[in-house]
């Protein structure tokens, strides 16, 4: 991705792996800051993604093929690790995708830095297919929509949800994207904006309750990501995704998932076996730590939501675009 580092435009990675350490960038501190974390050790890059410093599936499951590695040059025990890992965050398919990928990788004898090296590079050659694909879709003039970050920070580099648009616009294409504020932890407006602005994509955040509205006065096409995708075109995607999916199915609007192979749960045969993480009450309370709520209010604060496959148009993946019902044909 495009960022501003030391006031020089360059290419840099949501996460990589320089002179033994695992690094990337801290998502929490964006946009009003680019800083580099560095972690030489597992349980603190589990630890990252449970706090979120890295976000979004396939970004997590780099960060935790890194962690597999880590634990890997240190002889720790690769089974526990696997464990510690995975119990990071429980929604995402991409981090027990890439743990599983490691330990095929490691007991064969790769290269621990190799194979994560060989994973995150395998991630942005599948964000870069999607990208191709899904740029097809992509007209002058349009005004499209989507929610959450899936742009390069959550996916190495490149983008899922944001890919096709990136390619599209480098294709000199010329298009308004509306990108929705994704209350609590806003990662449309601090993160997706930023990726947009920094790309130079028209684009302008508005409330999440305000999608409806702007569908109504015209959306030509909804691209969103996503985190696990059962056998039957059932998603999970950032709370808000299916608000967007009926809405736009009211008012005809194509809506389409981008995701590499690897978010495909194939052993999850509908949304209602996939888990769904509660995240802490505060994050909706409170506002830079400090309580905005009535004293004694609870919260509830779901991280995603499931939307039923009947609402998607289709799955932009490597391998090309799929209906719900055509996902069999990836299958293994």
């Amino acid at each position: 991705m495009k960022a501003a580092v030391d006031n020089k435009v360059r290419d840099i990675k949501a996460v990589w792996f320089e002179d033994g350490k695992v690094v990337m960038i801290d998502q929490r501190r964006l946009p009003h800051e680019l800083v580099l974390t560095r972690f030489d050790d597992y349980m603190d890059v589990r630890e990252a993604i449970r706090n979120m410093t890295v976000r979004g599936a396939p970004s997590i499951g780099a960060a935790a093929a890194y962690a597999m590695c880590l634990a890997a040059l240190k002889g720790c025990d690769l089974d526990k690790a696997a464990a510690d890992v995975q119990s990071a965050r429980p929604t995402a398919n991409d981090l027990f995708y890439a743990v599983r990928y490691m330990l095929d990788k490691l007991s064969g004898g790769a290269d621990p830095v190799a194979a994560a090296d060989g994973y995150a590079r395998l991630t942005r050659e599948k964000c870069e297919a999607i990208g191709r694909h899904g740029a097809e879709l992509i007209e002058d003039g349009m005004k499209l929509m989507t929610h959450c970050n899936a742009g390069a920070l959550a996916t190495v580099d490149v983008g899922t949800a944001l890919a096709p648009m990136r390619f599209a616009h480098d294709q000199g294409k010329r298009f308004f994207v509306y990108a929705s504020e994704t209350r609590p932890r806003l990662q449309g407006m601090q993160l997706t904006a930023w990726e947009l602005g920094q790309e130079g994509i028209d684009h302008a955040i508005i409330p999440d309750g305000a999608s409806a509205y702007y569908m109504s006065k015209g959306v030509d096409l909804i691209i969103v990501g996503a985190d696990r995708i059962a056998r039957n075109g059932d998603f999970a995607n950032k709370i808000g995704t299916m608000d967007k999916a009926i809405v736009a199915k009211h008012f005809g609007i194509p809506f389409y998932v981008a995701a590499p192979v690897s978010t495909f749960d194939f052993a999850t045969a509908t949304g209602a076996d996939i888990v769904i993480e509660q995240r802490p009450e505060e994050e909706v309370t409170e506002v830079a730590g400090t309580r905005i709520a009535p004293s004694g209010s609870k919260a509830l604060n779901p991280s995603f939501d499931v939307t039923p496959a009947g609402l998607v148009t289709g799955f932009i993946t490597e391998k090309g675009i799929l209906k719900p019902e055509e996902i069999d044909r990836v299958m293994g």
